[in-house]
């Protein structure tokens, strides 16, 4: 074991007690930090003990926070936001930010509108580049009207990108009218810094993997807040796990000259571990990888309520008759497959590419356990390609099962399976073993994406590589072809999401998400097919001509919901492969 880093940071509400105890009384103080509502009201109670005025918001989402902290909605019957634009981001960032605002409450008519960012924002009515403008209209017939500050600030990030994004703040105002404000250092923003300099200054030699799991455990005096929509939640632990996943994976991108986002990329397992603790702290620290399995209780397939064991992965795959085959994962866990010959034309079914994508795990053994079962059904089945990651997956839902955890979704080299190179002896060999043994021409590759909001907020809040994943909407079919059979794929998936569409439950699923989404995301990067969003395009870059792979928003999900993901996921499988047959049998070649 080698330590990078071992430290405690002061907490800022501490600091802004100590700091302002004495404070003029008609001073006013506000300042924005990322803490939960209950630390920073308690932080306003310990000034307001020294008779010290204070105000103390979310420096992440403030408008979400205002209106569920601030807003008195008795009688509030509709709400017009104004959001801002900034020349340093994306058009719709601030449209974004506020997600899922309209969603919150049923009662309220919520609409958004761009503002302009040319207007002079010192004017009444002009835009400042950080301040949402708010119309509120009441029942009674009052209208009132009100600015949201949402502090960001510049700055030059990990990879030398200009970066404008949230940030800690602190306002002052004296009496006599007097303004002075500036960035706040929070201790979740100097976290953050400490990690990634760490990493960056550490000597890592040039041969990859540079490490086998880099371990980041961090503690934060933060609680999750759950939302009153789906499966969203305000959840700080959660963003800092993903932004120092995706912030190491950069730096390592950066370092070996690749692009950013580039999934090749080698450099062993990133294990942010985000924990609640009343001291701010991080460690880093080198470890061997494991290859050690967690135990847990037999579910039913069929009823599941959370992700099945990897045991049990391997015996439920053991039931199904076929020829047995397998490799080794990096960490040295099975992979197992199972190849059953017949007369269909074969199809490839794999699930669990990244591990943090669960539904697809239990779908594809539901639908290879059915098929086995039909005179002549041939196929192979991989139900869980990444056992690392899936691994490292049941390890942070102990402490977060709601979380998203990236950092599971791929493999222990730290690359996307898919990805690693032909002749790898590892998770991409049985790929290779699969379409070797079956020869198949239709690859059905089960995964999802996050059931809520994903976001980075200290690397410019969207996700950088990811803003069509960011945020839910419904289940999403995407069907990759080569161009030799651009017919044939579009009929394929005309005709699977009209027998989707028949699923109990799951068009209404998908459109309910769907009418949300678009209220945040004005140019949606996907065609509407039969109620379902859908991405149909041309890819040469693999072997198999059709490859079908299905996105249910399954990241966090549990219970009565995980049953529905991993439902879906079934029956989109049984859906393709049989109208896979029944194109083949009207002789169209696919």
């Amino acid at each position: 074991m080698t330590i990078l880093q071992d430290k405690t940071f002061p907490r800022t509400l501490d600091e802004i007690v100590a700091r302002y105890s004495a404070a003029p009384a008609d001073t006013r103080l506000e300042f924005w930090t990322f803490d939960d509502e209950a630390h920073r009201r308690e932080a306003e109670r310990a000034l307001a003990s020294r008779h010290v005025r204070a105000r103390i918001r979310s420096a992440y989402k403030p408008l979400v926070h205002y209106f569920l902290e601030d807003v008195d909605r008795s009688g509030l019957a509709s709400v017009e936001v104004t959001y801002p634009a900034h020349p340093g981001y994306p058009p719709d960032r601030f449209l974004l930010e506020a997600y899922p605002l309209s969603a919150l409450w049923t009662d309220v008519a919520v609409s958004f509108k761009a503002g302009d960012s040319s207007v002079d924002g010192d004017g009444e009515d002009g835009m400042d580049p950080f301040t949402y403008i708010a119309k509120l209209a009441y029942g009674d017939g009052r209208v009132e009207t009100h600015r949201i500050f949402v502090p960001n600030r510049s700055y030059v990030d990990h990879i030398g990108e200009t970066c404008v994004t949230s940030a800690g703040w602190a306002r002052l105002s004296s009496p006599e009218g007097t303004k002075e404000e500036e960035h706040l250092q929070t201790e979740y923003e100097a976290i953050y810094a400490e990690a990634l300099k760490a990493v960056a200054d550490h000597e890592w030699g040039d041969v990859e993997p540079f490490f086998d799991s880099l371990s980041l455990r961090v503690t934060l005096p933060v609680e999750d807040i759950s939302l009153p929509f789906g499966e969203e939640a305000l959840s700080l632990r959660e963003a800092l796990h993903e932004e120092l996943y995706f912030s190491i994976l950069e730096l390592f991108q950066k370092k070996t000259g690749r692009p950013v986002s580039d999934r090749r990329i080698k450099p062993g397992q990133v294990v942010p571990e985000i924990l609640y603790g009343e001291v701010p702290a991080l460690r880093i620290e080198l470890n061997p990888l494991s290859a050690e399995d967690m135990s847990g209780n037999l579910q039913d397939l069929e009823t599941a309520e959370h992700p099945i064991t990897a045991a049990q992965v391997a015996s439920e795959l053991a039931l199904i008759e076929g020829l047995p085959f397998q490799t080794k994962s990096y960490s040295g866990r099975a992979i197992a497959g199972k190849y059953h010959k017949g007369s269909d034309a074969a199809v490839m079914i794999s699930g669990g590419q990244h591990a943090n994508e669960t539904s697809g795990v239990i779908g594809a053994l539901l639908a290879a356990r059915e098929l086995a079962r039909r005179p002549g059904a041939h196929f192979e089945v991989s139900p869980l390609e990444n056992p690392d990651g899936y691994a490292l997956h049941r390890l942070f839902c102990v402490e977060n099962p709601k979380h998203m955890h990236h950092a599971a979704r791929y493999t222990a080299l730290g690359n996307d399976l898919e990805y690693q190179e032909e002749g790898s002896p590892y998770e991409k060999a049985m790929r290779v073993e699969a379409q070797r043994l079956t020869d198949a021409r239709l690859h059905i590759n089960l995964h999802g994406y996050p059931s809520h909001e994903w976001t980075r907020p200290l690397s410019g809040y969207i996700p950088r590589g990811f803003p069509a994943w960011m945020l839910p909407h419904g289940y999403f079919m995407v069907l990759r072809h080569h161009a030799a059979w651009a017919a044939p794929a579009r009929e394929f998936l005309e005709l699977l999401t009209s027998r989707l569409a028949k699923v109990p439950g799951l068009l209404e699923f998908t459109e309910k998400q769907l009418a949300v989404y678009s209220q945040y995301v004005k140019k949606p990067p996907f065609q509407i097919i039969n109620g379902f969003p859908c991405d149909l395009s041309v890819n040469e870059t693999s072997s198999i001509p059709l490859r079908l792979i299905t996105e249910y928003p399954d990241e966090t999900i549990h219970g009565d919901a995980f049953i529905a993901g991993h439902r879906a996921q079934k029956e989109a499988t049984l859906a393709a492969y049989e109208i896979f047959q029944a194109m083949n049998a009207r002789g169209i070649t696919i």
